[in-house]
């Protein structure tokens, strides 16, 4: 019996660990095009009339090189530097909320908010965390930095019913993700923690604070990749 118990749990870490990788490697090279989030927004506004999920996938060659940059200087600073979990972040959260008493505020990276996005479904459980953090680590194992950007900018949501940044550049603005300036890319960045309440039409108003951050650590941010 303890056998059989023991063959059980082998086979189902192996198959799990297989399937998850095999999605993982195919998501290095093809669009993703749907998303768990995406799902649980179709699934909380049926019957809403008019409401429909908005996405355009776009390669990152044609996403403007200071969207990466106000992206970085608004979600991630040390994106380059850091295997999918910032841990001078992390402490340095821990000991603000220790010494002055600040509420824990989150600190997810980009890569793991891809891993939340693509591979989990959303929730605030520590089983959900734990499988966003073992995919954290299978996308940096086995995605570039440059694709795990890519993908970020296609699934975040940006918005009511949008997802990504050529999304959200048509819809607020009138033009391709590969023509945004400082200011657009920046107001962009801008609603990404929380992007049902944020709008990038009035974060320079109503959200001064953080678009001004922003935009002046994007001015003195380098692009990544080499373009």
């Amino acid at each position: 019996m303890l056998k059989k118990i023991k063959r059980y749990i082998i086979l189902t870490i192996i198959t799990f660990f297989t399937m998850s990788t095999s999605w993982v490697l195919l998501y290095k090279w093809a669009p993703v095009k749907w998303t768990p989030l995406m799902l649980k927004r179709t699934v909380q506004n049926i019957g809403e009339k008019g409401y429909k999920n908005t996405r355009t996938w776009v390669d990152i060659e044609n996403i403007s090189p200071v969207m990466v940059r106000a992206v970085l200087a608004s979600e991630d600073g040390r994106f380059m530097e850091h295997w999918g979990f910032d841990i001078k972040e992390l402490l340095k959260m821990k000991r603000e909320h220790k010494s002055k008493g600040k509420k824990i505020r989150g600190c997810s990276t980009i890569s793991q908010q891809v891993a939340k996005n693509c591979f989990t479904f959303c929730g605030h459980s520590w089983w959900r965390k734990g499988v966003e953090s073992y995919y954290t680590m299978l996308i940096e194992l086995l995605w570039s930095k440059e694709r795990i950007m890519e993908v970020y900018l296609n699934v975040a949501e940006t918005g009511r019913g949008i997802f990504g940044v050529e999304a959200a550049s048509q819809k607020y603005f009138g033009r391709s993700a590969s023509n945004l300036n400082t200011h657009q890319a920046v107001c962009i960045a801008c609603v990404l923690p929380n992007p049902l309440v944020r709008s990038p039409k009035t974060v320079p108003q109503k959200n001064r604070s953080k678009y001004s951050t922003t935009y002046k650590r994007t001015e003195i941010t380098s692009y990544p990749f080499g373009k």
